[in-house]
Parts: structure tokens; sequence; C-alpha cells
């Protein structure tokens, strides 16, 4: 047996993680962290129609697609799983998946619910989902980001909702409360899968 076995990465097939959760809970930074921390992590781009935001970078945040570029990936059958939420389409390239796990990359999706739901019993993956530690911090903190007008603001809640009643369905719960303790959690949990016999 070799002694060089690291605290991640020592699979020479990459395993999928699907992490959701309403906006503004901070699941994107979280696993912002992860990547950051372990090179063996990845986070899966999604393609998405909704408009670009002034501090996000195409091809780094998302995949900046029209309308019809993303019903001929549909139509192809590129997707992994893809929904509409609000209005915009957003979709898991198959191909870039799978592509990072043969390299032994673990890939992490940040997915809404109803396409997490959707995977679930068709993929081999761990299913996490992030609570806000309230409803009410979840809109402070939704308010904080200014990116929201009044009525947006008011579907993001009514659809975080919805969102946290899926919660059961997951494998994994994280309360992110304060970031460092919901860091330590999911880290946690992505050693643990990989050690875990299969």
């Amino acid at each position: 047996m070799s002694n060089n076995h690291k605290l991640l990465g020592n699979h020479s097939h990459g395993l999928l993680f699907i992490v959701s959760a309403p906006a503004g809970t901070g699941k994107t930074t979280l696993v912002e962290m992860l990547t950051k921390e372990f090179s063996c992590v990845v986070r899966s781009i999604s393609s998405t129609t909704r408009p670009k935001r002034p501090n996000e970078v195409d091809g780094v945040d998302y995949f900046f697609v029209n309308e019809n570029e993303f019903k001929k990936k549909v139509a192809e059958g590129q997707f992994l799983e893809h929904v509409t939420l609000f209005g915009d389409h957003y979709g898991t390239s198959r191909h870039q998946v799978e592509q990072q796990r043969a390299e032994g990359k673990h890939v992490f999706l940040v997915i809404d619910t109803q396409g997490a739901l959707h995977l679930m019993g068709q993929v081999a993956a761990t299913f996490i989902f992030i609570l806000p530690p309230s409803f009410e911090e979840l809109a402070r903190r939704l308010q904080q980001r200014g990116t929201e007008n009044y009525d947006t603001l008011a579907k993001r809640l009514h659809e975080a909702e919805r969102e946290i009643a899926t919660s059961t369905a997951y494998q994994y719960v994280i309360v992110n409360d304060k970031i460092e303790t919901a860091y330590e959690v999911l880290k946690s949990i992505v050693i643990a899968e990989e050690h875990r016999i299969r």
C-alpha cells in the first residue's frame, strides 16, 4: 500500500456531490471554500439563460447562453439535469461532470431542489442540503445582498419555503449559522464519503 494517502483525493474516479439550499444560504461560498482547500474538489459550472449580474464572470460563475442555445442542448441530451426557475433556465453539462470525475475530481453540483430531486435514484451521488439558521435570517441575508427588488425577494422567500420542505429527502442537512462551523461539517462529510466502502 502506498503511504502517501491524503485526507482527500485518493480516488482515480471522483465522486458526485449534490448541494441544494435556498438563495442566500451560502451554498456557493461553502463549496468555493472546499475547492480552494482541496485541488481534487471542483464545482460544476451550470449553463443559464438568466442575465449576468455585474460581479459575475462567464465560464466561472455560469456559462451564459441564450434561450435557443439552451433548447438545443436540451434536445441533444447534453444536460444531466435542467430546470426553469423564475423564468430562467439552468442546466448541468453531463460531459463536463463525467470528464472531471474521470480525472479523479470530486464534482459538486450546486443546484435547485427540482434538479436534485430529479437526480435522486438516477445517479450515485451524495445529497446535501444547507439550511439557514432561521427564516428571518434568510430574509435578512437576501435583503443585504441587494440583488433583489421587493417582488423578487417575496418570490425567493416563497420558493425557499418550498425548498426547505424537500430537505428531508437529502442524506445530510447542514445548518449554516456560522460559516466556519458549516464548512467543517461539509468537509467532514466529503472526507467520510471518500473513505466509505461502496
